[in-house]
């Protein structure tokens, strides 16, 4: 067994897990999961660069990271960042900093690197699993938001730029959203879909599989949880009519009731509104009658990519 720590940094959060890792079966024994909200990708849809203040809580967390991996003893660390430090004119300095807390440099990965560890992560227990093939893997994030179709492996994907916090912020879609914001963001999102299509075939998926926070939080509301439960929501599945009455109440709600919310992280509060509404057009669009939703996703992905031989420790 090989122990390592894999870090996701994307747009909205970053995440950090240490686990034990098979060399042959690529098994995992999870030894820590771990979620910080920090919003790396403030204000980059509007000005191409990562805010200090946000590099700055990006840093934090990484220092608190930094004494559990160290901790626990990883042998091998692999650091991935996303779609917020992909768009970032100064991501450099991220790098840097990365660097200095933590030993290792974070790779800024492509949209199609990405959507490769999400499917790995995402499906690898559903194998021999009552879920027909071919899977599509869609990982909402806050820049950026990855569909991925395949059986065994990856036929085809793509990252297309809608996610929770882009969209947010480009709509303003804070508090009780307006029939005009709404219809602002369906078009960006029916527009990436457009996009997503020429890629993905969307329409061949027998199995629809959701990833990160705006979906295990939809979920937890859908089973009205009285507090995040991971176990619970791995491996749910929400229906298309749950996904539209959850999103239609966070689009009405106000700041203080979407907070109220006891599955809701106060990180998202603010942003979940235009997540939910992402995954509602999605279901609309392939014909997805429910979705199943993984706890697993590129942050097991990245862990299981440490046994790949080249990997330094």
């Amino acid at each position: 067994m090989t122990r390592v720590a894999a870090v996701d940094c994307g747009t909205n959060s970053i995440r950090l897990l240490v686990a034990d890792l098979h060399p042959e079966t690529g098994g995992l024994k999870e030894l820590d999961r771990r979620m910080e909200i920090v919003r790396l990708g403030q204000g980059v849809d509007r000005t191409g660069r990562l805010a200090p203040e946000a590099l700055e809580r990006t840093f934090a967390a990484c220092r608190d990271y930094a004494d559990r991996v160290r901790a626990l003893g990883a042998e091998r660390v692999r650091f991935v960042a996303t779609s917020a430090s992909r768009d970032a004119e100064n991501r450099d300095d991220f790098v840097r900093g990365v660097v200095d807390l933590l030993g290792v440099e974070p790779e800024v990965i492509s949209g199609e690197q990405e959507a490769e560890f999400s499917f790995t992560g995402a499906t690898r227990e559903l194998a021999g699993s009552a879920h027909p093939r071919p899977y599509l893997v869609v990982d909402i994030g806050g820049g950026s938001t990855e569909f991925v179709l395949g059986d065994d492996r990856v036929r085809a994907s793509r990252s297309v730029d809608v996610g929770c916090v882009r969209l947010t912020e480009r709509h303003g879609l804070r508090g009780p959203a307006t029939a005009e914001q709404v219809a602002a963001v369906r078009a960006d999102v029916d527009a990436a879909l457009d996009q997503a299509a020429e890629a993905v075939p969307l329409d061949e998926a027998r199995t629809l599989v959701g990833l990160a926070g705006t979906v295990t939080t939809v979920a937890g509301m859908v089973l009205e949880l009285d507090a995040y439960d991971s176990a619970a929501i791995h491996h749910a599945r929400v229906t298309r009519g749950q996904v539209d009455d959850v999103t239609a109440w966070l689009l009405a709600a106000t700041h203080d009731e979407r907070a109220a919310v006891p599955v809701m992280h106060p990180g998202r509060v603010d942003v979940i509104a235009a997540g939910a509404l992402v995954l509602r057009t999605v279901m609309e669009r392939t014909g997805a009658e429910e979705v199943v939703v993984s706890e697993h996703d590129i942050l097991d992905g990245i862990a299981h990519s440490c046994a790949a031989p080249d990997r330094r420790p």
